[in-house]
């Protein structure tokens, strides 16, 4: 029977012991005698799915091994099951277990109960290093460093300096580019569906020039990422409509930088079409898809997902913006054996969430109808105001920059508003007081900018307005895909509770 030496090393580091130095410390404890030496380079030690440990492990059940030297407890392992099961096959083989720089006799009780305690710091050091490994990654990718992974089509890597550190970000490819134009183009028109995009791209020779096929769920891919949106405040609100943790203030998204969406910190298990808990930061590089035609394709891409739901004749145009008053969570069609036939539903009450519900019986058909009588008023009163006279391109310019810095003052106002609102349940009577005039005078200056927002949008929007006017008037002979495509233009959220309806409108 032989001593096993045993020797891992993860990676090759200035401050970490290689496996020959290892080795020679394992070596002074057998005092010349036979032994076989086991190692494993590049792997951790999380786990035992390592092929030197494997082949020692299977030695000591032929009964080969008789002690197992290691330089230090956890080069063998650092998981405290799979010590324990490992010290389990030890006592079954008889086999002593000898660490050469921590001096342990597995023959005692103590020296196996030592064992077990530092088998559990060993793990608790692992842990501790994969949360400061991921740490640092998240704030690497918040400050816009490049993190890796493959290179989105249309961009390629140039070498960049941020905050004095040396790095990479994307650059634009023209050709390449030029086609997501195209891909983005053809299905923010609602005629397109991504099988169109696919077939016209091969019927006109429009090769991927990665040597790739074009296919939907690559073409959905690209349309959903938002490294290529010039984003600006627009962009800024939809993320913050999703729930996503979004890292740079309102003010910074000015349409020039594009997005990079990460996963987050907290672990997981939602779809892709869901951006709760992900993490937006701005990107060094320029964005070249306008956010207009991102942000149709975006919404797009988010109703097809419900569409395997919401197509059927039991639900309603309606679902997807129609939000719990109380609780803010979505309300769903659920279908009842009655005249009426469908309700609108809190996702969140009964035996699904903690919710009362919206507080009154929602029928579907009459939530509907309302709806369609809501949409032909707003309509009707963009017939009223006037537009701006000024056509000229610096005009028109000049016109959606100062209409963009109006959006992004109201971003911040309503979050300024929900930070004071966040006070008033600790608050003394003096405090209270300052925050009543605060709230006052912020939200008297919000009405306002919504009024000139809802004017300058007129002009923005004309002819997409009369397109949707002249869709509302043959309401009856629309497609679910069309009314469905009327409400995402017109309408960002209705929240029902205790019978008051609140629409908030897109224009």
């Amino acid at each position: 029977m032989y001593d096993a030496l045993y020797a891992r090393q993860s990676i090759e580091k200035k401050d970490s012991i290689s496996v020959e130095s290892q080795l020679e410390y394992c070596r002074y404890e057998t005092h010349g005698e036979a032994c076989i030496e086991y190692t494993d380079k590049g792997f951790s030690g999380k786990d035992t799915n390592r092929p030197g440990f494997e082949k020692m492990m299977n030695d000591i059940r032929t009964g080969k091994i008789k002690r197992v030297i290691v330089y230090k407890l956890d080069r063998i392992s650092r998981s405290i099951l799979d010590f324990a099961n490992m010290m389990e096959i030890f006592q079954k083989y008889h086999v002593e277990f000898v660490s050469s720089t921590e001096k342990f006799d597995t023959s005692t009780p103590i020296g196996r109960a030592m064992l077990n305690i530092c088998i559990v710091f060993a793990q608790l050091e692992r842990e501790t290093i994969q949360k400061r490994v991921t740490d640092a990654y998240y704030a690497r990718c918040k400050r816009g460093f490049y993190m890796g992974g493959r290179i989105p089509y249309g961009y390629r890597l140039t070498n960049t300096v941020i905050d004095n550190v040396r790095t990479s970000m994307y650059e634009e490819v023209p050709e390449e580019s030029e086609q997501l134009k195209l891909i983005y183009s053809m299905y923010a028109d609602t005629d397109n569906s991504l099988g169109d995009i696919v077939r016209y791209l091969n019927e006109h020779q429009i090769k991927n020039l990665r040597g790739a096929n074009w296919s939907t769920a690559r073409i959905s891919e690209m349309l959903r990422n938002p490294v290529y949106v010039e984003a600006d405040i627009d962009v800024y609100q939809f993320f913050q409509s999703q729930g996503a943790n979004i890292y740079n203030p309102a003010s910074d998204f000015t349409g020039y930088n594009a997005c990079y969406l990460y996963k987050g910190t907290v672990s997981t298990t939602r779809k892709q079409c869901d951006l709760s808990d992900k993490e937006i930061v701005l990107a060094p590089h320029k964005g070249f898809i306008p956010s207009k035609t991102w942000l149709a394709c975006r919404i797009r891409c988010l109703n097809n997902r419900q569409s395997t739901k919401t197509c059927k004749p039991k639900n309603s145009w309606l679902v997807g913006k129609v939000k719990c008053g109380n609780c803010g969570y979505a309300l769903t069609i659920r279908k009842a054996k009655t005249k009426w036939g469908r309700y609108f539903v809190c996702s969140q009450s009964g035996n699904h969430g903690n919710c009362k519900g919206a507080g009154c019986t929602i029928y579907a058909d009459v939530l509907e109808e309302y709806m369609l009588g809501a949409i032909k008023k707003r309509l009707s009163e963009f017939q009223k105001l006037s537009c701006v006279t000024d056509t000229g391109e610096n005009g028109m310019q000049a016109f959606h920059q100062k209409n963009m810095t109006k959006k992004i003052r109201l971003t911040q106002i309503e979050e300024e508003i929900e930070e004071l609102l966040s006070k008033v349940s600790g608050a003394s009577g003096v405090l209270m007081k300052y925050i009543d005039e605060k709230v006052s005078e912020l939200d008297t200056e919000r009405k306002a900018l919504q009024e000139e927002i809802v004017t300058a949008n007129v002009t923005d929007t004309e002819g997409r307005l009369k397109q949707i006017t002249n869709h509302v008037k043959a309401w009856e002979t629309l497609s679910f895909e069309d009314r469905q495509a009327v409400v995402d233009t017109l309408i960002k959220v209705i929240r029902i509770a205790d019978g008051n309806i609140e629409i908030t409108w897109n224009i």
